[in-house]
């Protein structure tokens, strides 16, 4: 396959893929499975593949709706105007009235954790529940490691050079790169289509370059300073390992939400869809199943 095909892969769990034209641009959105809806919100630099284990596990008895958002690794470039959080935020809540889902378990990690909790004090009208895996949160947005990234995105070329550099799959375990994001190496077909995706199409790269330019902790900042009007059920389900959102985000998560509880995953990094997918896929179906008033006392 070419470097284009390659990187438009997306796992047939997810279901059927479809484009919807919202306000602020063009997003993909797959769907699979009927019931009470749940909407997963991946990161930086991965896509909907980043939710294809989880969503394989809770398809048969729920709605299960995976944005691919302008992230870095979409498959088609968004055309929005604003890429800021908030902007992207906005993609999140417009995909949600566009698809006319009401009561919706939103799901985030790692960026897209930062653009839920925005959602969630910005436009919570159709979301019912927040589930908050390894995430961005008040100044851990980026985490450190991950701050020259924003440096280099000002320079012209270096995002393509730095993605080009991750060609080599050995390259993709190092730590500034995937390694330290999942315990074990992740499915080449998945990860190729994260890496793969601004180095096939210059207006995603463009679009992404645009992302990492907009990446300020003053929105993660304001969200949170809002969480605690969010007073629907939430999850933490955290990773014990983390290595990069640590220094009490979850337990600041779990007490800045009035109606949250939170859950520990082991043997698992940041994106525990991957090294994880089936405890995460149990807390999240029995959270939805759980009567509203039930959540912070579980």
């Amino acid at each position: 396959m070419s470097t284009e095909e390659r990187s438009r892969w997306r796992a047939p769990e997810l279901g059927e893929a479809r484009t919807l034209d919202l306000p602020g641009g063009r997003i993909r959105v797959h769907e699979a499975g009927t019931g009470p809806a749940i909407v997963f919100v991946h990161g930086l630099l991965v896509n909907a593949n980043l939710w294809r284990k989880v969503v394989a596990r809770l398809s048969g008895d729920f709605r299960c709706v995976t944005l691919d958002l302008p992230l870095g690794s979409h498959a088609e470039p968004s055309g929005a105007a604003d890429l800021t959080p908030p902007g992207l935020a906005g993609l999140v809540c417009d995909a949600l009235d566009a698809l006319d889902l009401r009561d919706v378990t939103l799901v985030g990690n790692d960026t897209g954790g930062a653009m839920s909790q925005i959602a969630v004090t910005t436009r919570p009208e159709r979301i019912g529940r927040l589930v908050l895996t390894p995430c961005d949160y008040r100044d851990t947005f980026p985490p450190k490691l991950f701050k020259p990234l924003l440096a280099l995105a000002k320079v012209p070329g270096a995002t393509y050079g730095v993605l080009n550099s991750l060609r080599p799959r050995p390259a993709r375990r190092l730590p500034a790169a995937y390694g330290w994001l999942t315990k074990r190496p992740i499915d080449k077909q998945a990860e190729d289509t994260y890496v793969l995706a601004a180095l096939a199409d210059k207006a995603v790269l463009a679009e992404l370059n645009k992302v990492l330019a907009g990446i300020d902790p003053r929105h993660t900042n304001e969200a949170a300073d809002k969480l605690p009007g969010f007073d629907r059920p939430a999850l933490i389900a955290w990773a014990k390992e983390d290595r990069f959102f640590g220094n009490g985000i979850p337990e600041s998560l779990a007490s800045t939400l009035p109606n949250a509880r939170l859950e520990w995953i082991s043997d698992s990094y940041t994106f525990v869809s991957e090294d994880q997918p089936q405890p995460l896929a149990e807390l999240i179906s029995g959270f939805v199943r759980e009567p509203a008033n039930a959540s912070a006392a579980a």
